[in-house]
């Protein structure tokens, strides 16, 4: 879609910058509600030197792991994500048999020929000085180690490995359909991570991330004539040898670490007063109106980082950078990388919702494996207002598209719970209705249940709560729940836990008498509206019982409605000419045709 954006910030000054950036400010968090919530960390120090003409690159990676939980730990796994890229793997398999296949990928990953596969071989590995056996298993090394990390230890892992990146495919690669020459997302061995749920060595089949909490320390070398740029900051001035340069970057606080390197990149940066520095890196090859659209993107990002922060959080770190590459967009630490031939509502769309993912999913790091809908779905709402922000003539429903997504996907057949994993839609397209289109609503409608204020605060709260955690679904009803006092359990379980569907109507109206109905099973309390015969209208607001409160409201409260009985019937004041549920649309009715009842 395209959008009609007012630069309000075109005052601020564009500069070239290879400027050495301040690390990450301290963050402290308290709350009663996670004290005995504990997470793992993790210390990552990199040498890379990567061949440019072959593609292939060496690594050195030492690792310090910290076992903050309870558990002895007999075993420990590392994601090898490039292992993905090879004619055979789950995901070209996967690709290949499900009904709906991503184009993106379709059956390209089992064309590949050898040097154009990806892959990442583990040389050597040793735990505090010894050498330990390992097997990889697809995606996946298995380590089995020589003695147990005991709770409160620490383990240094070192690691020689070589890797091949692939041709472009799914969001890593090289040589993009843009021409951007390296992509390099989810790039070397990751530790898994371990929690209160055990391991999730996921095998990557093509959906999303998780990772442990750390620091990261990365010296990349590559030909002296590209340009880099990607998470952290950069370490004073790459030094050069025999025609390479070797960049240092120091990523703190964070569970992943990207960059992208090309010889065409544009470098620009953006200075915002009392935040970050925001970096952008595109081809000088695009063509004009892609050129200008990059330019123009560059104040709008900054008052996009500005509606963020003011409404979920600050954003705690000094620098962030959209980098032209990938095969769509997708966020990362510290940055995101997007195509960048875009007519200009969809380049800033895109920017909007991966910037917004700084938020959820690499602040507040959900394991987006079991609960993409949480960092797709709360990223989709918050964006959709942001974007809507900027524009000149305000959308009164900036949310439409998102509940038409989701009440179609109910009404379609092929609906399957929040619960699923990511892997495990049996479509494409219920995932991504599911993801993006429920998990927005789960957001907009939660706002209707407890008020838009009590919205707000409650997305504030649970920022402030869980920032660089790895909050669980019910972490955020929890926070709601703290804010109003209500009992949101019903709504939770519901929406999220089964395929349930919300469907009120109006059963019948005489004189002054109006019943209604409930349909579907998911309870709601109602918003109604009814016109009277002498042409005023007064809005009521009924209860749900189970829920032990009422929202703040303008409107006449009325008797609690008790979920198991199926209608429910009062009086009005005057004779009613009409009667409407919901005329705002912010409750998920999947069907509206009985939503209204008018006297003939």
């Amino acid at each position: 879609m395209r959008y009609f954006i007012i630069n309000l910030f075109s005052i601020l000054i564009l500069t070239s910058c290879g400027a050495t950036e301040k690390p990450i400010k301290a963050v402290t968090t308290t709350n009663t509600s996670t004290s005995s919530y504990w997470q793992q960390h993790v210390d990552y120090a990199m040498e890379i030197d990567m061949n440019v003409n072959t593609y292939q690159y060496k690594g050195k990676q030492k690792l310090v792991y910290t076992n903050n939980s309870p558990d002895v730990l007999n075993r420990v796994y590392y994601h090898l994500f490039f292992n993905a890229f090879q004619p055979g793997s789950e995901m070209d398999v996967r690709s290949r048999t499900i009904a709906d296949p991503d184009r993106r990928v379709g059956d390209r990953i089992s064309k590949l020929k050898p040097n154009e596969i990806g892959y990442i071989k583990v040389n050597s590995l040793q735990q505090n000085g010894t050498s330990i056996s390992y097997e990889t298993v697809g995606t996946v090394l298995e380590v089995q180690l020589n003695a147990p990390i005991q709770p409160g230890e620490k383990v240094t892992f070192e690691m020689d490995f070589d890797a091949q990146v692939p041709v472009q495919v799914r969001r890593s690669g090289r040589n993009s359909s843009e021409g951007v020459a390296l992509s390099m997302s989810q790039w070397y061995p990751k530790l898994a991570e371990y929690d209160d749920e055990g391991w999730h060595a996921d095998p990557y089949i093509g959906r999303e991330f998780h990772g442990v909490w750390g620091d990261f320390d990365v010296k990349l070398t590559i030909d002296e004539d590209y340009i880099v740029g990607g998470s952290g900051y950069r370490q004073g001035e790459p030094t050069v040898k025999s025609g390479k340069k070797t960049h240092h970057f120091i990523a703190p606080k964070v569970h992943d670490f990207t960059w992208a390197a090309d010889l065409d990149y544009i470098h620009d940066s953006l200075k915002m007063p009392n935040g970050p520095t925001l970096h952008f890196y595109y081809k000088s090859t695009l063509a004009q109106k892609y050129l200008d659209n990059w330019k123009k993107l560059q104040a709008d990002t900054a008052l996009l980082m500005t509606f963020f922060s003011e409404n979920i959080g600050d954003y705690p770190y000094d620098q962030y950078s959209v980098i032209q590459g990938g095969d769509g967009g997708m966020e990362y630490a510290m940055s995101t990388l997007i195509t960048g031939e875009r007519e200009y509502g969809s380049l800033l769309g895109v920017t909007a919702h991966e910037l917004a993912h700084k938020w959820f999913q690499f602040i507040l790091a959900t394991n987006e494996s079991k609960h993409e809908w949480m960092d797709e779905g709360f990223t989709t709402y918050i964006s959709n207002l942001a974007i809507n922000s900027l524009r000149e003539n305000k959308n009164p429903k900036p949310l439409a598209s998102a509940y038409k997504g989701y009440i179609a996907l109910a009404n379609s057949g092929v609906e399957q719970p929040l619960t699923t994993h990511s892997d495990r839609y049996a479509l494409n397209r219920a995932y991504g209705a599911a993801a993006y289109s429920k998990g927005a609503v789960f957001l907009a409608q939660l706002g209707y249940v407890i008020g838009d204020d009590n919205l707000d605060k409650t997305i504030k709260k649970y920022y402030q709560d869980f920032k660089f955690k790895h909050p669980k679904p019910f972490d955020i009803i929890r926070t709601a729940e703290r804010i109003t006092d209500f009992e949101l359990d019903w709504y939770f379980i519901d929406f999220t836990q089964t395929t349930n569907t919300i469907d009120y109507g109006v059963k019948a109206v005489e004189g002054q008498t109006i019943t209604l109905e409930r349909i579907g099973l998911m309870p709601m309390p109602i918003d109604l509206t009814v016109t009277y015969t002498d042409g005023t209208t007064e809005d009521f607001y009924i209860p749900l019982q189970m829920m032990r409160g009422e929202k703040p409201t303008s409107a006449t409260i009325i008797n609690d409605w008790a979920w198991a009985i199926p209608t429910y019937t009062f009086d009005a004041k005057k004779a009613v000419k009409s009667v409407e549920i919901d005329n705002s649309q912010m409750m998920a009715d999947v069907d509206r045709n009985n939503n209204v009842f008018t006297i003939k």
